[in-house]
């Protein structure tokens, strides 16, 4: 199968970075045994808020009522990926990591631009440990083709489409990467896991390790998360960044009331008349869905994602999202205004085969590391050490049956730390937990 590079990829350069990276556009074949739902397109927020409370309620199994067949998607995609390699490469033998991000995140989870990059999970992986990364945007998010949020884009084809990537990877057909990869480790996070432990077991070959953060087996409390979410639509939460007006539109209609839309300072003044204190005016924009309503009004760098069908969704506000991913005390307050603004939308197919995935991985031998949050709210209910049972040490650790045949198993809980790891002040700590893991298990780079 030949793939065709779309966009030639640049050295992202910086003064002070150890790595170099490219970003590609690589297009992708893919073909899944997707499911075929009865579920009404999405008129407005009222029908995201019906949606949510049949996939949550303990009556039945929704995914089942909503299932009607199976069909057979194919197509070709275009999948964002950003390859990162040491700038001095040690040995001849590298390892490669593919990074697989969650709901809500795109691929810059694993490099986030805040603070300096001071929680990059890739400067630790590339610059202290020698691995290169190849980090991707999942079908239908950030910088990858969109898809049917209904029809499509469903936990079979985006696995679908890892595998691709990762046979390019394992046969040196990646675009502008002439290196045909012997170790490939599978890194993942939350849904990102659940796509990496889905390919172990359709594919047990294809990697050489696993690598599942923000992961348990326990879907005890999907369903709450869901609930907390307050699902949306994208395009009407964040409309300058996922619907179809632009930030000029809303300048203009501002300018008709006298108010520069820049200029919040005046729109502060003007409710104070109804004594609300700036005080007051800052936390509304910080922690409700009124921010979300200014969240792209700088230029964006992700125009396709405009626009978007009515079956992608997202939480409502900055509190569903502490809720959901952050430990009060344990972050940068600020980091969770920036995730707020920069969270990318799941979908209608997503929520319906999140839990799909096979309860074990028989054929898989390398060796496999689950690092969640101890206090991760979607896997372990707010305690992964909160087992009830004296001889099961955490939550995760129950996992290790779905590996009958792993070289080794690890669960290590992450003290501190709720579901996003990436995002709380000791995130450092777990990434080197990860990369130490893989060197004592022979996947280091040699």
């Amino acid at each position: 199968m030949q793939f065709l590079i779309l966009l030639t990829p640049f050295v992202l350069a910086g003064t002070v970075a150890a790595k170099q990276c490219l970003n590609i556009t690589v297009p992708v074949s893919i073909s899944a045994r997707n499911g075929v739902f009865n579920i009404p397109t999405l008129q407005g927020n009222s029908d995201a808020t019906t949606f949510a409370q049949n996939l949550t309620s303990i009556r039945g199994n929704f995914t089942q009522e909503a299932l009607v067949d199976y069909a057979t998607v194919t197509g070709e995609y275009n999948i964002s990926v950003k390859f990162c390699k040491p700038d001095v490469e040690n040995g001849t033998n590298p390892t490669v990591q593919v990074l697989t991000h969650g709901l809500g995140f795109d691929k810059t989870y694993w490099d986030l631009p805040f603070n300096d990059y001071n929680y990059s999970y890739i400067d630790v992986a590339v610059d202290h440990y020698g691995f290169c990364t190849l980090s991707i945007d999942r079908l239908g998010e950030g910088n990858s083709s969109k898809a049917d949020p209904l029809s499509v884009l469903q936990a079979p084809a985006e696995m679908s489409a890892l595998y691709e990537l990762t046979m390019m990877l394992r046969n040196g057909t990646l675009p502008e990467v002439p290196k045909a990869f012997s170790k490939i480790v599978h890194v993942g996070h939350s849904f990102g896991s659940a796509l990496s432990y889905s390919l172990a077991v359709m594919y047990p070959t294809a990697s050489d390790g696993l690598i599942l953060t923000g992961f348990s087996q326990n879907g005890s409390f999907l369903a709450p998360t869901v609930a907390s979410w307050d699902s949306k639509l994208a395009r009407l939460n964040q409309p300058l960044r996922f619907g179809n007006i632009s930030y000029a539109a809303v300048s203009g209609a501002l300018s008709t009331f006298g108010v520069a839309a820049s200029n919040l300072t005046k729109i502060s003044d003007g409710l104070a008349k109804f004594n609300i204190t700036l005080g007051e005016i800052q936390q509304a924009l910080q922690t409700t869905d009124l921010g979300d309503l200014f969240a792209g009004s700088q230029p964006t760098q992700l125009p396709h994602m405009a626009d978007l069908p009515s079956g992608y969704l997202t939480w409502v506000d900055a509190g569903s999202n502490q809720y959901a991913f952050l430990l009060p005390k344990y972050y940068d307050p600020s980091i969770l205004q920036f995730a707020e603004s920069s969270k990318f939308p799941y979908t209608l197919g997503e929520l319906l085969t999140i839990g799909s995935g096979p309860k074990m991985a028989p054929m898989f031998k390398g060796p496999v590391q689950i690092v969640t949050g101890r206090q991760d709210a979607i896997y372990c209910g707010g305690d992964c050490l909160a087992t009830g049972d004296p001889a099961l040490a955490s939550i995760p650790a129950k996992s290790k049956m779905a590996f009958p045949l792993a070289r080794t198993f690890e669960a290590y809980i992450q003290p501190d730390t709720a579901h996003a790891i990436n995002l709380h002040y000791n995130s450092t700590a777990a990434f080197n937990v990860i990369q130490r893991f893989l060197t004592r298990e022979g996947l280091g780079p040699s």
